[in-house]
């Protein structure tokens, strides 16, 4: 299925909603995306270069965290 056909489905579903507490949790749901996609830019070609330059200056200088550990540290977040 197709983005648009679902669309057209999803808006097809909304439209028999008659809960005011869906409606609003939609509502702030659209905005948050909407924020989110507006804040989302891309990088210039400067900047991808830059972080390039960055990364491989942090490894050369061993800044950098090995896969386990960062697996084992992550972990322990819960």
């Amino acid at each position: 299925m197709d983005l648009d056909t679902r669309k057209v489905i999803f808006i097809r579903d909304f439209l028999k909603l008659e809960s005011e507490k869906a409606i609003s949790q939609f509502e702030k749901l659209l905005k948050k995306e909407i924020k989110a996609d507006l804040e989302l830019k891309p990088m210039s070609i400067a900047e991808f270069h830059k972080r390039i330059d960055t990364s491989i200056d942090d490894s050369k200088n061993g800044r950098i965290t090995d896969v386990d550990e960062l697996i084992s540290e992550i972990e322990k977040w819960s």
